[in-house]
């Protein structure tokens, strides 16, 4: 879970590496509407700072984020005044109003720590849909796909600060084990450090698409979206009785 320090830079750096958060956010809007027309409202899962919320907020009538970093929970409350941004677990969750669609983006569904949790997501995003109603989730790498020793470099400057990132990625079991390192320096304040370590699990694909048919959920896939891990995207067929 990404801290305070990260909350700060996070997005200018994704973004300088070329991540475009509209055209994510447009297209997951179109696939949402290709599979329920009147789709009117959005919960993006693992929000993280609003970047892609900010963007699907013209799309729907009603849109709202859950995040369970309180850090980037209040910068996406900053950025998008008007919009209820939830601080909460994905396992867990429990919202009174249900959904059209339910995102989790930027393979931020690869926190869960196994299986049984990924199911239990799944069964809740479930809980919180209208019949009809679609999930669309950009995984993290499946095993065969994940590049272990994989190293990413990035780099941008805004606001005055020059801000760079490095990260290494290795296998771990069934999860990588990703450390990136951070500098920001600006003129005041000099040049600082600080990093941090992330867990991300390697579900495969026919993991994911348990989850979905346990909850309830037809599930298909889309290769090639989102930098090469795909899409999935399931459709609520009836209500799924309470746990």
């Amino acid at each position: 879970m990404y801290g305070a320090e990260a909350s700060e830079i996070y997005e200018l750096l994704h973004q300088g590496r070329g991540k475009d958060y509209r055209a994510e956010a447009e297209e997951i809007s179109r696939q949402v509407r290709a599979r329920m027309p009147d789709a009117v409202s959005l919960l993006d899962v693992a929000c993280g700072t609003g970047a892609h919320l900010e963007h699907f907020r013209p799309q729907f009538e009603r849109v709202e984020g859950l995040e369970l970093s309180a850090s980037m929970a209040q910068a996406a409350r900053r950025r998008l005044p008007g919009v209820t941004v939830h601080t909460g677990d994905m396992r867990d969750f429990s919202l009174r109003a249900p959904f059209s669609a339910i995102t989790c983006m930027f393979g931020s569904i690869g926190y869960l720590a196994d299986p049984g949790e990924l199911a239990a997501a799944l069964r809740r995003f479930a809980r919180h849909l209208q019949p009809g109603g679609v999930v669309a989730i950009d995984p993290w790498w499946f095993p065969e796909t994940f590049l272990d020793g994989h190293v990413a470099t990035g780099t941008t400057t805004a606001g005055g600060r020059t801000l760079a990132r490095v990260s290494h990625s290795v296998r771990v079991g069934d999860a990588s084990r990703v450390e990136v390192h951070y500098l920001v320096a600006d003129a005041a304040a000099g040049v600082r450090h600080f990093s941090e370590t992330h867990l991300i699990s390697l579900f495969t694909r026919r993991q994911y698409e348990g989850a979905f048919a346990a909850a309830g959920l037809s599930v298909e896939y889309l290769d090639g979206l989102h930098n090469g891990r795909g899409l999935f995207l399931g459709v609520l067929d009836a209500p799924t009785p309470v746990a």
